[in-house]
């Protein structure tokens, strides 16, 4: 279902199965990034692994071979200005975690591999960035900083961080720079 600002349904449609990974962008497109039910599942709007949709339902964005590898599984999202990250990993010898820059205007697609396997939670700021992998059922995560430097995205700073509630699955998103970290009935905000 899509809603308004204001709380209201403006629409409903069928974006796949198994979709750990759901983000909107500045212009109301919606992002997403499968499980692999959803990708091998048999749901056409699935298959691809990623795809970015309109308010309306339509296919407006697909990977069409611009990626490194088959996703597998999609990890968690993040919005900076203009663009759109997700974050997935392969299943494939040669695959491993990658973080894919979309720019929604004109499909470009750049991808990295990711200086953290599998993050649960991502925000980036220009060539900074902060991951999240969650200690499963525990009042704590590890908070991971990385910049890119040439090429390559590098870890700059590791530390776990007490939180005042459970983390749970699919509990970050970055909108902006800031990573929206949700701890039991808390919502904590980190800077890139």
């Amino acid at each position: 279902m899509v809603w308004s600002a204001e709380g209201e349904q403006e629409g409903s449609f069928c974006i796949g199965d198994d979709i750990p990974v759901l983000i909107t962008d500045r212009g109301g497109l919606i992002w997403t990034a499968y499980g692999d039910e959803g990708i091998y599942g048999g749901h056409r709007e699935s298959a691809a692994g990623l795809a970015g949709w309109s308010a309306e339902g339509r296919a407006v964005w697909a990977p069409e071979g611009r990626l490194p590898d088959a996703p597998l599984e999609g990890c968690t999202a993040a919005t900076e200005g203009e663009w759109v990250w997700l974050v997935w990993y392969s299943g494939s010898s040669r695959g491993g975690t990658f973080l894919t820059r979309i720019t929604p205007a004109t499909g470009e697609v750049t991808s990295w591999p990711s200086p953290v396997r599998d993050p649960d939670g991502f925000a980036v700021r220009g060539r900074r960035a902060v991951l999240t992998r969650r200690n499963h059922n525990q009042r704590s995560t590890e908070v991971i900083r990385a910049e890119l430097i040439g090429d390559t995205w590098s870890v700059t700073e590791r530390r776990s961080v007490r939180v005042p509630g459970r983390m749970v699955m699919r509990c970050g998103q970055g909108r902006d720079g800031f990573l929206w970290l949700r701890a039991g009935d808390t919502w904590l905000r980190i800077a890139a």
